[in-house]
């Protein structure tokens, strides 16, 4: 069988070279990495470019060799006195393989543990300059970026589709030194001060007495926490809400949460909130969707984050800012921009595009690169400070002092990862994992023997300068500012911003995970919380739990509705969208083959699905299978095209096709078909007149028309609502 890389460009190959069927001999020099990957650029521990190639970083040479670099003859058999003797003591390389693996797993996040990563890089549009001194977002400046994407809640091994929050952290490797964007998909948090931090978080895990559930937020001690704690009403609602099953990490908002300050050149502050944008646009799963997921593709938004780059379809997010002026309340028009339970309706104060992001190479090695980088919100450049919201206050301290547990030492900043890329002389010395060689014999200030080195710098040599907020004289006291007590009002414009699908949903994911919820105190509470949301919202989820709904206990808000809170309504582009087609060997297979290249030629990823593996057709031009009846679900396409009617579409239908067929059909996945293909269509119990259902002409021509639909993301008229 011969490599099709080239002639079938499609993601998912695991090695740069294609394998020989039997085990190679001739030894040569390791693989270059496949042409989507990439490293850590190549700067030594004080942030001095080396101008080497990434690939000095990686193994060298031919032959294996202990970690000193001595070859080894034999790593399938240890040291033993005689072929059936004990093992001996003397064993070198025994020891060596088999400590390093026990050490092999670091402790992993507390939070955010399981994530994916990509490399790219940041274009400033210079629309900042005005009002921040930023050098990385000067105009066509071009900074090296490097982005993890994570759940929350769930351990390493669990499952990506879950509902959760999904962190959204990107490290700027600025010329200034590094700058992290540490945010997450929702724009606002469950507290309001970092000391509840851990409340929330041990209210979200896994119960400690049963270790379950695994990575998600339905049961007793997250909605005990979240319906005693008012505060976390909000970001919960954005949690039940689509925003909390993202479709791809490609087309998830990021959002720095906090409120920060930009300062110009001339040191005037302005108070900025950041937002990430996607190119794709915002898409969700539907429920039942990223459910089978977890089960049949656990890994699915890391892979489809790592195919799409491989594939050539690099996800791009524009930076944007809101922005508001600095006063002494730090209010904007009734809200308090210090309360990161609280958003600002973008109708209030629109995003303004600061610069461009494009993710375009993988990872080219997972540990090394997405688990051991390391984020922390008090890594700033000049231009950049923050702002007294008490849990970006807390977490300031929190960041620093997790890595030194996670990675070992005060060095982690030393990881080829997290290296930046300015020069370094800080005058920090020794501590584990040490790799900077120090030269001179004095890291102290103020010193002559080192001739006075390293000197301070001022504000016109780039210097890093808290800006001079006057601080209030006050009384110390545990207390919060009274505009933090509302805690429903944004909650309800969130809900009212909704259309009437998404309506449904929150109402659906309400009533899942409350009706998960064992004791009974918790879910009447629950319903308590959503009667001052919105009555209809608290009656739909109280009849799914066949409780009354009760009433609410104070007035309901009348925010103005905010419509770019929706997801729905928009046409996006369809870059990396996957498409299955579904073809055997008398499917029409010159028109499989022209619909390949048409999906190709737009951006998008084919993949044909076949009753077995291989190739289909003998004339000469086979078209390769991609994926088979026993391997592919509905989840992993975007849309499904149906090449004639495979198996004649007989009574007798692969019933492996009928569930794929029927779950994209309720999931509101766009649906074509020529070539007879209507009449497994109807054999699936598909109606060929619904909503987003495509027959007849050639299968350029249905393709043509699914693209359309694939704009909207899904075909929502086909979706019933009550709301």
């Amino acid at each position: 069988m011969t490599d099709n890389r080239e002639t079938q460009p499609i993601p998912g190959t695991p090695s740069s070279v294609p394998p020989t069927l039997e085990e190679p001999t001739e030894p040569h020099e390791p693989l270059p990495p496949k042409p989507d990957q990439s490293g850590p650029e190549t700067v030594g521990p004080t942030g001095q470019p080396t101008g080497n190639d990434p690939a000095r970083n990686a193994q060298s040479g031919a032959y294996l060799t202990t970690a000193q670099g001595a070859r080894l003859y034999d790593s399938d058999h240890s040291l033993k006195a005689g072929p059936r003797g004990p093992v001996l003591l003397q064993d070198h390389h025994l020891r060596e393989k088999i400590t390093h693996f026990d050490h092999e797993r670091i402790p992993e996040r507390v939070v955010h543990a399981r994530g994916a990563a990509a490399h790219g890089v940041f274009r400033g549009y210079g629309s900042a300059a005005k009002i921040s001194k930023a050098a990385f977002l000067a105009k066509d400046v071009e900074t090296p970026v490097f982005v993890r994407f994570s759940t929350v809640l769930g351990s390493r091994g669990s499952a990506d589709t879950v509902r959760d929050t999904r962190g959204f952290a990107t490290k700027f490797y600025t010329e200034e030194g590094v700058f992290d964007l540490v945010g997450n998909n929702i724009p606002v948090f469950f507290i309001q001060d970092a000391i509840k931090f851990p409340d929330v978080i041990h209210a979200g895990k896994p119960h400690p007495d049963r270790e379950i559930p695994q990575a998600q937020s339905a049961h007793d001690t997250f909605w005990d926490f979240v319906t005693l704690h008012s505060e976390a009403t909000h970001h919960t609602l954005w949690n039940m809400s689509d925003r909390g099953i993202p479709r791809s990490y490609r087309t998830m908002e990021g959002f720095g949460v906090h409120t920060f300050r930009f300062v110009n050149d001339e040191g005037v502050s302005t108070l900025v909130k950041f937002h990430w944008k996607p190119k794709l646009g915002v898409h969700s799963q539907v429920w039942e969707e990223a459910q089978i997921a977890c089960g049949v593709d656990p890994d699915f938004h890391r892979r489809d984050l790592a195919d799409a780059i491989e594939s050539g379809a690099f996800p791009q997010w524009e930076l944007g800012v809101q922005t508001f002026p600095e006063n002494p309340e730090q209010m904007f028009q009734g809200i308090d921009l210090l309360d990161p339970t609280k958003i600002v309706p973008e109708e209030l104060a629109p995003v303004q595009p600061i610069g461009l992001m494009t993710l375009d190479a993988n990872p080219s090695n997972y540990f090394a690169e997405t688990e051991q980088v390391a984020f922390h919100v008090g890594n700033m450049v000049p231009g950049i400070d923050v702002t007294n919201d008490a849990l970006l206050q807390g977490r300031l301290f929190s960041y620093i002092d997790t890595q030194l547990t996670r990675l070992g030492g005060p060095n982690f900043a030393q990881l080829p990862i997290n290296r930046t890329h300015a020069p370094v002389n800080d005058m920090l010395r020794d501590g584990m994992h040490q790799t900077a060689v120090h030269r001179g014999v004095a890291p102290y200030r103020p010193n002559s023997l080192d001739g006075g080195c390293p000197f301070l710098a001022g504000a016109d040599t780039g210097a890093f300068i808290e800006v001079p907020v006057e601080v209030a004289a006050s009384r110390k006291v545990r207390e919060a500012a009274e505009s933090f007590d509302d805690h429903f009002s944004q909650p309800r414009l969130f809900w009212l911003s909704m259309s009437p699908v998404e309506r449904e949903h929150i109402i659906a994911a309400y009533t899942f995970e409350l009706g998960k919820c064992y004791e009974q105190a918790v879910k009447e509470r629950g319903l308590k919380v959503l009667a001052r949301i919105d009555g209809e919202l608290c009656a739909q989820v109280a009849a799914g739990l066949g409780l009354p709904a009760p009433e609410p206990d104070g007035p309901l808000a009348d925010p103005e509705p905010s419509p770019a809170l929706s997801q729905i309504g928009k046409v996006w582009p369809v870059d990396g969208r996957v498409i299955g087609i579904v073809a055997d060997k008398d499917a029409d297979l010159e028109g499989v083959r022209a619909v390949c290249g048409a999906v190709q030629d737009s951006g998008m990823v084919p993949l044909v699905i076949a009753p077995t593996g291989g190739v289909i057709g003998e004339d000469g031009d086979p078209v390769t299978v991609q994926r088979t009846y026993a391997t592919a679900r509905s989840v992993e396409f975007d849309a499904v095209l149906i090449a004639g009617a495979p198996g004649d579409a007989s009574p007798a239908v692969d019933p492996r096709l009928v569930v794929l067929l029927d779950e994209a059909f309720r999931h509101g996945k766009a649906i074509g078909s020529w070539a007879g293909g209507e009449r497994l269509l109807s054999s699936a119990g598909v109606p060929l007149d619904a909503p987003g259902v495509v027959d007849g002409g050639a299968g350029t021509e249905v393709l043509e028309t699914v693209t359309e639909l694939l704009g909207g993301h899904r075909v929502w008229d086909r979706f019933p609502s009550a709301v």
